[in-house]
């Protein structure tokens, strides 16, 4: 709870400092005060307590997690800095926002009771609208917020509902006498219905096959920053609150609903591989990517007893590759009008460093040694063949392979083309955002039992 009020105490902060003309203190006073919050918040780690009749619990799951999404809150307002360069008046506006969705994502993995849950995903997801029309003198930029809004509508709307369904079977909203009550004998039956609506609502912000036809569109047309967002830390907090949800309101998964998630997650890495490997425009290949990476994802659901830790480090490792290979594509589009490939094409050669960097990041999200998304990949591949899901594992397995074929078009692009233009300097903020990011996941490959014994 101390860290959600710290939270939105920085992000009215941000729009004050704007009152009184201190638009150059803005980014470095949030990433400062984020810094102080997550201190805060990992100290709350080992101290299980209960806030405001249990609407708030903080748990080892809600400060790992938070702890994560204040890591990539960071990075993201470190990169406003030059993206929003042409925009100052509005900094601080988009600065705040990031800050309040920020606080939506901790409550949404914080939540004891349905209702402050409903009340994060509308507050992260009404932030996310916003930035992902903020571009408005672009259609495209318009076109995606108006496609997010419906669709995000949609989604809360059967959310709620399947809240509902929940509360009239069981009589109310608290997540711990929901647990205990599920254990009784006969349950009505829109409880399980209530279950599986608020699982297909959270499938459509995960971008889970067939739940996913928005996120192409919306992660082309959405300003460059707000697709890097939502690929990394709105993907991330669905995922977590998902597995939360179903943990935490002891929903027994029942053999059909066990099957319906491992169709959804073949679905959505074989969908996903396959569209990615037909595009040219960078970021509607990593929003097919991050499709692909849901059903990865999705896996963990079939393992919830002791797959906490598992996911925690997919995440981690996931949305580390996602922000370092997003401030390499800032970097290359900058005042272009598209994202295709051919804007990376010889990057190798005029910045090394950066096309280094984005090789790195591509080569863990595909699952290669020594990096992260290999060893995350690994860890969930075992705990999956131990609960007996060895088709499922071979599947996944496929789609890895499938997916180093597109990642490798993009690499090779870098390597083995003539850049098309010269390049100008690259600002310092780029290269320490994306060097810290894949230095962080290299990190994680190395030593994952940082991560992997946190929620053991």
């Amino acid at each position: 709870m101390n860290t959600l009020i710290a939270i939105v105490g920085l992000g009215i902060l941000c729009l004050i400092l704007e009152i009184f003309d201190f638009r150059k203190a803005i980014i470095p006073i949030s990433i400062i005060g984020l810094l102080a919050v997550l201190g805060l918040n990992i100290s709350e780690f080992n101290s299980p307590e209960a806030y405001y009749n249990n609407m708030i619990i903080v748990s080892k799951f809600s400060t790992s997690f938070s702890a994560l999404f204040i890591v990539l809150t960071i990075f993201l307002i470190a990169l406003s800095h030059k993206f929003y360069e042409h925009h100052q008046t509005q900094l601080s506006d988009f600065v705040a926002i990031k800050l309040f969705l920020l606080s939506g994502a901790v409550a949404m993995v914080s939540f004891g009771n349905l209702a402050m849950f409903f009340l994060g995903i509308e507050v992260l997801s009404i932030s996310l609208y916003v930035l992902a029309s903020s571009d408005r003198k672009s259609i495209k930029s318009n076109e995606a917020g108006m496609k997010y809004f419906l669709m995000g509508s949609f989604a809360s709307g059967i959310i709620l509902f399947g809240i509902c369904l929940i509360y009239g079977a069981m009589g109310t909203f608290d997540v711990t006498e929901i647990s205990e009550l599920s254990y009784s004998a006969e349950l009505p039956v829109w409880f399980p219905i209530g279950i599986i609506l608020v699982t297909v609502g959270m499938f459509f912000k995960i971008a889970a096959v067939p739940f996913h036809f928005w996120a192409p569109d919306v992660y082309e047309g959405s300003p460059a920053l707000t697709t890097a967002l939502m690929s990394t830390l709105a993907k991330v907090v669905a995922i977590a609150t998902l597995f939360k949800l179903l943990t935490a309101m002891n929903a027994e998964i029942s053999e059909q609903f066990q099957l319906i998630i491992v169709i959804v997650s073949m679905a959505s890495m074989t969908v996903g591989n396959i569209m990615a490997l037909r595009q040219v425009n960078v970021k509607r290949m990593l929003a097919f990517s991050g499709i692909s990476h849901a059903g990865f994802m999705l896996m963990t659901l079939l393992i919830a007893t002791n797959a906490a830790g598992t996911l925690l480090y997919y995440t981690s490792a996931y949305a580390l590759a996602g922000i370092a290979a997003f401030s390499v594509i800032l970097y290359v589009t900058y005042n272009k009008n598209n994202e295709d490939i051919n804007n990376f094409h010889g990057l190798g050669k005029t910045n090394p460093l950066l096309a280094a960097i984005l090789t790195a990041a591509l080569l863990s999200m595909a699952g290669i040694p020594i990096f992260a998304g290999f060893f995350a990949k690994l860890f969930l591949f075992n705990q999956t063949i131990a609960a007996g899901y060895i088709s499922l594992v071979i599947v996944a397995v496929i789609n890895s392979i499938i997916a180093v074929g597109y990642y490798f078009k993009l690499i090779l692009a870098m390597y083995n083309k003539e850049p098309n233009e010269t390049r100008t300097a690259t600002p310092f903020v780029i290269y320490a955002v994306a060097v810290i990011a894949i230095v962080l996941n290299i990190a994680l490959g190395f030593f994952p039992s940082l991560v992997l014994d946190l929620l053991a």
